[in-house]
């Protein structure tokens, strides 16, 4: 069976995956409606937007299986329904209770957003071009992030957040039905593995030393990285960098406008880049290590604020890469489960560090007397500490695990 126009699979999942980008960073532009309508604290605001996280990564080890198993198109559409109700109940919603039930559904609902054409990339096209094919993707992502900054701010000026989630509701029942009527089904493996075997490919996934080489840097990077875009980027700018909500939109804006570059550079350029010698390893470990001394400077509070939740920002961008290199390792048959696998860590690192912050804002105020601003320093402080012990971990690593010996295809 040939394989189907990148174009015509790109349309279709990237419409679903944009949606995914903005339900994660719609709380950080809309948490003062929601502190001020509910009047929560620091924590209970974490909590209950890291719900998302926390049903997102819930779902990517069932969801693995069900993608080797049935194949995106037949998988994807029955959870963006899920997450269309949820942001219904969002939008009807007036307690925390309410809320984080909303949340966590939309979470468990586009849980799979990058996971499904990413297993389609790997069904249906030849290896050398997946770093490429999966930036391309995450510009997707990138647009949605850019959505949920200020566009999505001057939205608030004609109607309410509650309206919003209608809107983003409406939008996600659609893009479920594109992808069933126009994505085609991936080409099924040889002899398709039972539910016991999918369950050991699953063991054999988690027992592999190369995740765990790559799930330090990736749930603490990435994942911090998810919990600030998506809900303490706003309050760090406000509270420590005295700034209104509109400029601290902007910042986001242009961070987000960054990130999309870097996903456009790895479209472009990583196929090309790997001829040269400049490997995905290479760009995986440069991005990272950008990222870790931007929310260096951004904890000491450097001036260029905006250049430097740019670069923040740009650095990150190589996070897609990381499923590349993991797959390395992986016949293509666990490709679900692996990048799900993956995809699990990073995401409890997202709740970790969503609700953490907040938790360590609390606790400094309560217990230390201190203010928002020097509560929240604190816990970015505490952030990047972590970022640096798994970037280290990562570097460590990296004679032993860069070369990889050509994985054997398995039905497993």
């Amino acid at each position: 069976m040939s394989a189907p126009s990148f174009l015509r699979l790109y349309l279709c999942f990237a419409s679903a995956y944009l949606l995914s980008y903005v339900y994660r960073n719609v709380n950080a532009v809309i948490s003062p409606e929601l502190t001020a309508s509910l009047g929560i604290s620091a924590s209970s605001l974490g909590l209950l937007t890291s719900a998302y996280f926390v049903a997102f990564a819930a779902m990517q080890i069932p969801a693995g299986m069900l993608l080797d198993r049935y194949g995106p198109r037949r998988v994807e559409p029955v959870l963006l329904c899920v997450a269309g109700c949820g942001a219904l109940l969002f939008a009807a919603s007036d307690s925390v209770v309410g809320l984080t039930i909303a949340r966590a559904l939309i979470g468990a609902g586009v849980s799979i957003c990058l996971m499904a054409p990413l297993k389609a990339i790997t069904a249906w096209y030849p290896a050398e071009r997946h770093a490429s094919l999966s930036g391309w993707m995450m510009v997707a992502g990138g647009a949605g992030a850019l959505l949920s900054t200020a566009p999505l701010a001057a939205a608030l000026s004609f109607v309410s957040w509650h309206g919003i989630f209608v809107a983003l509701a409406a939008t996600t029942f659609a893009a479920a039905a594109v992808i069933f009527l126009l994505v085609p089904d991936t080409p099924n493996l040889p002899n398709a593995a039972g539910w016991n075997a999918q369950w050991h490919g699953v063991r054999t996934v988690f027992g592999s030393r190369r995740l765990w080489w790559m799930a330090p840097v990736g749930s603490a990077v990435t994942g911090s990285f998810m919990a600030i875009q998506g809900l303490w980027s706003v309050p760090w700018l406000i509270e420590v960098n005295g700034y209104s909500r509109d400029v601290a939109a902007d910042h986001l804006l242009l961070m987000g406008i960054a990130i999309v570059g870097g996903y456009l550079g790895i479209g472009v350029f990583a196929t090309r880049l790997a001829r040269v010698g400049i490997s995905t390893l290479h760009l995986y470990a440069a991005g990272f290590g950008l990222s870790v001394m931007a929310l260096a400077l951004i904890t000491l509070r450097a001036p260029w604020t905006y250049v430097l939740w740019a670069v923040y920002g740009l650095g990150v961008a190589v996070n897609v890469l990381g499923f590349t290199l993991l797959g390395q390792g992986f016949p293509r048959a666990l490709a679900a489960r692996a990048n799900t696998a993956f995809n699990l860590l990073i995401f409890g690192g997202s709740f970790a560090s969503q609700w953490g912050i907040g938790l360590v804002v609390d606790a400094a105020r309560s217990r230390f007397g201190i203010d928002t601003s020097a509560a929240l320093r604190l816990a970015f402080a505490l952030v990047l500490a972590i970022d640096i012990l798994a970037y280290g971990w990562f570097v460590m690593g990296w004679r032993r695990h860069a070369s990889v010996a050509p994985a054997v295809e398995v039905s497993a």
